[in-house]
């Protein structure tokens, strides 16, 4: 694991750390934060938002959002996409400010999303 790792998962934990006001914290500890919304009517469930993972070749950030709502990733850079694994999954190996401005952006906008489809 990199010494990085930390660093940059601190950072995505930043990240969503503000929409634990409204949403349910499920695991914080010094390797994995995850938040769930709701309960949703629509889908039976607890609706997982979204959590940064330190994992052994990366730190990945996992946002639900943008696999429930794909249209959210059609303005993203060339260099985010390629951050990507799968279709809501983001890793990194260090801190990129750029790159992490615009997935704060992303997750501002599927937070948003999420509640004015889920629980409005």
């Amino acid at each position: 694991m990199s010494t990085e790792f930390p660093i940059v998962f601190n950072k995505l934990k930043g990240m969503i750390k503000p929409y634990a006001k409204k949403l349910t914290v499920k695991i914080d500890n010094n390797e994995v934060y995850s938040l769930d919304a709701a309960y949703s009517e629509k889908w039976k469930k607890d609706i997982f938002f979204a959590s940064a993972h330190i994992k052994k070749n990366y730190v990945s950030f996992y946002l639900m959002p943008v696999y429930m709502y794909p249209d959210l990733l059609k303005n993203i850079s060339p260099e985010l996409k390629k951050h990507m694994q799968g279709k809501s999954c983001f890793n990194f190996k260090k801190v990129e400010p750029k790159l992490l401005d615009e997935l704060s952006k992303l997750t501002k906008k599927g937070f948003e999303r999420l509640m004015k489809e889920e629980y409005s």
